[in-house]
């Protein structure tokens, strides 16, 4: 999802930059390790001796004096323990990164010739995973704080399944709430899946995601964000009688983020299960973050 300008690595690229597994090889270890220093993944220790006869493997003897811990380049990563070649993982992650919107697994299993569906799946669910923004930085500035809920709509269900309460917002039962903060300027987005949407829940993220001296919060007009006035100055906009911006008080960056979320799990991938949204949702942040990013795909690898 580029955004406009924005150079990012065609199909041609590239199969003209990753040729075979040796060239996949060496661009992991210099995007694991970009000072050119390896690292064992076991005890951390710096400068393993190589292994002479195999190409991208080194022996650790800091961790296991004797006999020396061996690894490869790919210990440690999403890509250990697999049966797929490198290429094909990288393949499958230019999929993902490149793609606005998502791509299923069915589609990759296809464009991949993989002989299960399980196989491509396995593959995205990793490669999401590493997605993940630990480290963000706490936001700084203004602001805005909104939730959603994702799910299906409660009157499309059998009877057996709608439960109570209404169908859409706080309540709805048979939706998962998913909360989101976005820096104005930097425009990047923090989103956590917090299942329903408590008081409790919604605190707990804005105290995580933004720091003590921001300078304004943004939110709309739901009592829950009422509380958070005792620590933040907070402005807010009620939707409920049409109003969506007031001079800078609006939340339409943090919405425009949740409508590419939408619609790609209803365009993509049809619907997700709360157990495994938090990696779609790591995803779709990823995607939004490095939008302006020429390099996307190396970043991707990075945190693999």
């Amino acid at each position: 999802m580029a955004g406009k300008g924005i150079h990012q690595m065609t199909v041609k690229e590239w199969e003209n930059a990753f040729p075979d597994e040796e060239a996949c090889a060496a661009y992991l270890v210099v995007h694991r390790w970009p000072y050119g220093q390896i690292v064992c993944p076991r005890c951390g220790a710096v400068g393993p001796k190589p292994v002479k006869t195999m190409p991208f493997k080194w022996q650790c003897y800091a961790c296991s004096p004797d006999s020396g811990y061996r690894f490869s380049h790919i210990a440690g990563t999403v890509f250990e323990n697999t049966n797929k070649p490198l290429r094909d993982w990288f393949r499958v992650l230019h999929m993902m990164v490149t793609s606005k919107k998502g791509v299923s697994a069915l589609q990759v299993k296809r464009v991949m010739g993989f002989g299960s569906y399980e196989t491509a799946w396995y593959m995205c669910m990793r490669l999401r995973g590493a997605m993940q923004d630990k480290d963000f930085l706490a936001m700084t500035g203004i602001v805005e704080i909104d939730e959603t809920f994702i799910g299906g709509k409660t009157r499309n269900r059998h009877k057996d399944k709608r439960g109570g309460g209404k169908g859409q917002g706080p309540m709805a039962p048979q939706k998962t709430a998913v909360v989101g903060a976005v820096q104005r300027g930097k425009k990047n987005v923090v989103a956590r899946v917090i299942g329903r949407a408590t008081l409790a829940n919604i605190q707990g993220f804005v105290r995580q995601t933004v720091a003590d001296k921001v300078s304004l919060l943004v939110t709309d007009q739901w009592k829950g964000y009422r509380a958070l006035d005792r620590e933040y100055d907070r402005a807010s906009v009620d939707h409920s009688i049409g109003q969506y911006v007031v001079g800078a008080i609006h939340t339409n960056t943090i919405e425009g983020f949740w409508g590419l979320l939408k619609r790609g799990i209803i365009g993509s991938y049809h619907k997700v299960s709360p157990k495994y949204l938090p990696l779609y949702v790591a995803e779709f942040c990823f995607r939004y973050n490095n939008r302006e990013n020429e390099d996307i795909f190396g970043a991707a690898v990075s945190g693999c």
